[in-house]
């Protein structure tokens, strides 16, 4: 690696391209239950797969068995590249280096929101509905726009990282290089480091995160609910049906 290359975490990289693997195969594979069942805002001409919808919804179930251990790292180790208290405010300096740094980092936050969409939707929807032609169901709808937003957001996401960092920083996230005491050896001793220290100093940490940046907190908040609503959430529609 060069040195002019930018230093991204090993284990950022390796949850980052699980990650990407799994929402990219889970666009396309979306599209395609789209296009064999549904075509009402366009489709195109392509062989019917008949396992598509069983093979999209895999895809989405180990998505969301990810989607914890992503979120949570994403919002502490990779809070940087998450929405910042000033984000907002940043975007009124159209052109400059900040603004595309603000940008990437809003869109980073709303593909995490719109994750939640698209599992918890998922997860509420019925296989049989799709093939018998129910295409009404709120969830079905929701799924649909979670699925529009992760589409735009990957874009985006691609190229304010190609805009932000050039080849080099995309380029940093294939590599499978890392430094000293940042191999997965060192993962567990490190998390129980950062899980001692957090505990011994539970309130003040609480404040100084909250401190730092309210808005996001809320987000983190509003995020893992989502995951947890996820899973328990069809267990109560299963019973009720």
């Amino acid at each position: 690696m060069s040195r002019s290359a930018p230093y991204q975490p090993l284990l950022l990289r390796i949850l980052h391209g699980i990650s990407a693997i799994l929402v990219i195969t889970a666009i396309i594979t979306g599209f395609l239950v789209y296009n064999t069942f549904d075509q009402r805002f366009g489709g195109i001409s392509i062989p019917r797969i008949d396992p598509i919808q069983d093979i999209h919804g895999t895809l989405g179930l180990a998505f969301l068995l990810l989607l914890p251990v992503f979120a949570l790292y994403s919002f502490h180790a990779g809070e940087k590249r998450l929405l910042q208290p000033d984000s907002i405010q940043k975007l009124t300096q159209v052109g400059k280096p900040i603004w595309w740094v603000s940008l990437q980092r809003i869109v980073n936050t709303l593909m995490l929101c719109a994750s939640i969409l698209a599992v918890i939707s998922g997860r509420m929807m019925k296989e049989e509905w799709l093939p018998v032609g129910e295409l009404d169901h709120l969830s079905y709808y929701f799924h649909l726009i979670a699925w529009v937003i992760m589409l735009c957001g990957l874009a985006i996401h691609l190229l304010m990282s190609a805009k932000v960092g050039g080849a080099p920083l995309l380029l940093s996230m294939l590599s499978w290089k890392f430094r000293t005491g940042d191999g997965p050896r060192n993962w567990y001793s490190d998390f129980r480091s950062w899980l001692s220290s957090f505990s011994q100093n539970f309130s003040g940490e609480i404040n100084q995160l909250i401190e730092n940046n309210f808005s996001l907190r809320i987000i983190e908040f509003v995020v893992l609910l989502g995951i947890i609503a996820a899973f328990v959430l069809p267990l109560f529609v299963s019973a009720s049906a």
